[in-house]
């Protein structure tokens, strides 16, 4: 039989005040149906890296997909014929909220667009749903928070979508360096060397695709006409839906860097330069740029680089042989961390020890974990707690919102500025370097440099500069609005 559904206005209220389903205990969540077979999981958003989601957890046992939920109806048709080619049932939603108020759910996987994950995850625990949401879990600095919160006030399952906290090499190395094996560790370098072109110059408003809902679609975002000429995946490069490569494939080398530092907090002060150089279009974000977070224990440095190695090349640069990844260098040695190996080398840069990886995927060993967590309800067995996903999402954003405060300096005035910052001054020198080969005039077309800014992680705030915590929030269009948890 079918439950009584529930208006979007009913939910929304219920939600906005105390969530639509009280938190289950472990006791109580063993009795709901299914509970002691499949989970019963429901899929949001299902392009892209939403579409990949679903081919795994389709992989794992113990597990049932029983909703799909997508703003585009082409798109949600095309998932859903899937199961029915082979004789399956499921149910499918355009609205989130629709989805969110049947009982029959117990968890959702989340992988839509930055500016909905944090809003998205919040509802779901309102409703009584365990989540799964990608990275980064935030589109800014204090949803994220909120979304925390929401995990510790409704008791739900939250993990991050930082699939390296399950790769066995990186949690091994990083025990390593723990236990002493680097001495003291004198800095962490995150990379994101990756290939971005031009994504064009549109010259107006351009047309949304028919089979989209465009105002679910924006959700929270400004409801503003579409000005680029892709509606998917360009959205990373505006500041009103993405946060750039910093927040897209960087946050999962930021949280890495942070994991080996041993920092679990917010960085006391950041600086970050850089621009969107070598084309103009409707990009806004930057596609060159480094920045420095200064920890107490060591710099925690993040470099970005969207074009190649030079110019009419597809070929990109690499450090110390990873292009994205992460270099930690202590005082006996380092280790390097890429998608192919994690590997240790001793003072003079030989090589000292590569870390085995398993047979086991793990992309699905951190499912598999998700998995098993929500029928344990052991919250300390998660890989990676919502906590961390928050404050390595926050650094990304942190390092935009110094980025975007700043203003453009010719080469001299800038290399004057952070001269006092070695590690800072030592990855421009190469980041000119890189520049020149793709033919770039860094007089013609300026770096910029960022406003430094210090960070209370008492009271979670940029300290005395109003326009950087503008920038770490944003004006939530009704009924599209992150509730207050904190």
């Amino acid at each position: 039989m079918k439950s009584p559904s529930i208006t979007r206005r009913a939910f929304l209220k219920a939600a906005g005040i105390a969530g639509t389903t009280a938190a289950l205990s472990p006791q109580s969540w063993s009795q709901v149906a299914g509970a002691n077979a499949d989970i019963r999981l429901a899929m949001v958003g299902l392009n892209g890296r939403g579409g990949g989601l679903l081919k795994a957890f389709r992989q794992l046992k113990g597990v049932r997909i029983v909703a799909l939920c997508d703003v585009n109806t082409e798109v949600l048709e095309r998932a859903a014929k899937t199961f029915r080619d082979k004789g399956k049932s499921v149910q499918t939603f355009v609205d989130l909220r629709d989805m969110l108020a049947r009982p029959d759910i117990d968890a959702v996987v989340i992988a839509t667009p930055h500016h909905q994950h944090a809003l998205q995850a919040i509802w779901a625990c309102q409703a009584g749903k365990d989540v799964y949401v990608e990275k980064p879990v935030s589109h800014n600095i204090w949803e994220g928070r909120q979304l925390v919160a929401a995990a510790h006030k409704y008791k739900r399952v939250v993990l991050p979508g930082m699939q390296s906290r399950s790769r066995g090499p990186i949690i091994e190395a990083v025990e390593w360096v723990r236990a002493g094996n680097l001495g003291r560790i004198t800095s962490a370098r995150a990379l994101c060397y990756k290939r971005r072109a031009s994504i064009g110059k549109s010259t107006g408003p351009q047309p949304v695709p028919s089979t989209v809902n465009y105002d679910l679609w924006l959700g929270p975002a400004p409801k503003t006409p579409l000005r680029r000429k892709n509606l998917n995946y360009d959205w990373h490069w505006q500041w009103a839906t993405g946060n750039g490569d910093l927040g897209n494939q960087g946050v999962h080398e930021m949280d890495i860097a942070r994991w080996f530092l041993g920092e679990r907090g917010m960085a006391p002060q950041t600086l970050s330069l850089g621009g969107r150089l070598g084309y103009e279009d409707d990009g806004e974000t930057a596609n060159t740029q480094v920045l420095v977070h200064q920890y107490p224990s060591a710099p925690l440095l993040f470099e970005v680089r969207g074009l190649p190695t030079k110019a009419e090349s597809e070929q990109m640069d690499e450090y110390r042989g990873a292009a994205v990844g992460v270099v930690v260098t202590g005082e006996g040695g380092s280790i390097v961390v890429d998608a192919r190996k994690v590997q240790a080398f001793d003072r003079a840069g030989r090589p000292a020890r590569e870390f085995k990886a398993s047979k086991k995927d793990p992309v699905l060993v951190h499912f598999q974990n998700f998995l098993d967590v929500v029928r344990s309800r052991q919250m300390k067995d998660l890989p990676c707690q919502i906590e961390d996903g928050h404050i390595s999402s926050a650094l990304c954003h942190a390092g935009n919102i110094s980025q975007r405060l700043g203003r453009a300096l010719r080469p001299d005035e800038l290399r004057e500025k952070i001269s006092g910052n070695p590690s800072l001054a030592e990855a421009f020198g190469r980041m000119t370097e890189h520049l020149a080969a793709n033919g770039i005039d860094l007089i013609k077309t300026p770096l910029s440099l960022g406003v430094p800014l210090a960070y209370d992680a008492t009271a979670e705030r940029f300290v005395d500069n109003a326009a950087a915590n503008a920038l770490g929030t944003r004006e939530y269009r009704q009924p599209f609005f992150v509730p207050k948890l904190t």
